[in-house]
């Protein structure tokens, strides 16, 4: 089929009457509401079975699965305008980074060496197997969109797929979970700020109180010159098209050196920051305004990457997949039970818990769980979060851009011993240091 810009029309058409489906469902059905399902699983998930590869409804083009590789360059373009760059990890937070860096560190090695030692000789499937499950998990779904698209640019077929179903069963896994150590925590008295009920805004997903809808972004431009929004996604686009080209005269010197386009596309726009600080316009673009663009990028990729599964791309890794999640899941419940309370004394609950919805999902999962037993957000985990965030960026980043470079560069082996042994080492610290377990005065 000839692409045309008509055929971007329909496969963008389709999948935003998916995505505002996904939200009715969600404002309309219990079920959903309970769950916390997002509108744009729910919209991928029906992309999936009304497209070819089920029902046959839809008939999605043969470009729908190239299109979470544009839209996470453009998540990781955006990152690079709207991240805090500045602060330090505070003492406060010290043991949230603590357990922070261990668990993500912790996931990523120890599933990468089982894929190595077990998952390879006992399913023969590639070395890279066990990176699938950090990548779904405590990666989410940017981390799928950007691992997977660059796996496949080197020919790996299937990666995506393995990536977005990884991402799609760490969500379940992390709501349903969640709301039963919600449960369990209140009924125990474990609950610092007893709650239990979200509020009505985040279970329909629909805020009818318009003095409560928040902004999207604050105007840096007068419209009479250019439209703020248009600017602001002007300047994405072209931070992913500079990108583009530098990776296309790498490609052109070095046929051998592949450059994943989200990991240009965050250093270009490291660069575009700079620019814009060194001549005085580092107010120029409003950080608000930019993770809007960027929310609506990865409510497109996730959807798009959801329909774009191909079941028969998983049919040769079912067994193993059904065996990674179930060693994915244990270990999360592991880290939460055991670390949580150990680095977090009496008040562990509401860090365990916004922790297991991180650890399995996203931090935005993790959030709505918190706020099951914190509706007021006054336990200071997300303070604690925020401050700690700045010592633990370089991991999360630095692990989805360095991932599947080691796979390029046949360093699956080395890459995955050195993670695990930052996590070991980070807990190892963590006693040495008196962070843990916390002493009473402390908690």
């Amino acid at each position: 089929m000839e692409f045309t810009p008509y055929t971007l029309l329909t496969d963008v058409g389709w999948i935003s009457v998916l995505l505002i489906v996904g939200n009715i469902l969600r404002n309309r059905l219990k079920l959903l509401q309970a769950l916390l399902l997002p509108a744009p699983i729910t919209a991928g998930l029906l992309g999936l079975l009304l497209g070819d590869e089920v029902l046959g409804v839809i008939h999605w083009s043969d470009q729908v699965g190239t299109y979470t590789t544009l839209l996470i360059a453009v998540v990781f373009a955006s990152m690079a305008y709207s991240m805090d760059l500045g602060g330090s990890v505070a003492s406060g937070a010290r043991n949230m980074w603590g357990y922070s860096t261990a668990m993500f560190m912790g996931q990523w090695g120890l599933f990468m060496l089982l894929g190595l030692y077990f998952f390879a000789p006992l399913f023969g499937t590639e070395i890279w197997f066990g990176m699938m499950l950090p990548v779904g998990f405590v990666g989410g779904f940017g981390t799928a969109a950007a691992v997977g698209s660059a796996l496949e640019e080197i020919g790996v077929e299937g990666a995506s797929s393995l990536g977005f179903t990884s991402a799609t069963v760490g969500t379940l896994v992390a709501i349903v979970g969640g709301v039963i150590m919600a449960n369990w925590g209140i009924r125990k008295g474990k609950a610092s700020q007893l709650a239990g009920t979200l509020p009505d805004d985040l279970r329909t997903g629909y805020i009818r109180n318009e003095a409560e809808r928040p902004s999207i972004g604050k105007a840096t431009t007068n419209p009479s010159s250019i439209e703020p929004l248009a600017l602001h996604a002007g300047f994405i686009v072209f931070t992913v098209l500079i990108a583009y080209m530098l990776n296309s005269v790498i490609k052109d010197q070095w046929s051998n050196v592949s450059i994943p386009l989200f990991a240009m596309a965050f250093v270009v726009g490291l660069v575009g920051r700079l620019v814009l600080k060194l001549t005085g316009r580092q107010n120029y673009l409003d950080s608000s305004t930019i993770n809007s663009v960027s929310g609506a990028a990865t409510d497109y990729m996730i959807a798009f990457g959801i329909a774009s599964i191909v079941p028969a791309a998983l049919a040769g890794y079912w067994q193993a997949l059904v065996v990674l999640f179930v060693l994915g899941t244990v270990f999360c419940v592991v880290w939460m039970l055991w670390a949580g309370p150990r680095f977090f004394g009496e008040k562990w609950l509401e860090r365990g818990l916004f922790g297991w919805g991180w650890a399995t999902a996203a931090v935005a999962t993790g959030i709505a769980l918190l706020k099951m037993v914190d509706p007021k957000l006054k336990s200071g985990t997300l303070n604690e979060y925020g401050v700690a965030y700045v010592g633990f960026a370089p991991f999360e980043i630095g692990m989805t851009i360095l991932a599947p470079i080691a796979v390029i560069a046949g360093f699956v082996t080395g890459f995955a011993w050195v993670s695990f042994a930052v996590a070991v080492g980070v807990v190892v610290m963590a006693y040495v240091l008196k962070w843990i377990p916390v002493r009473e005065e402390s908690s």
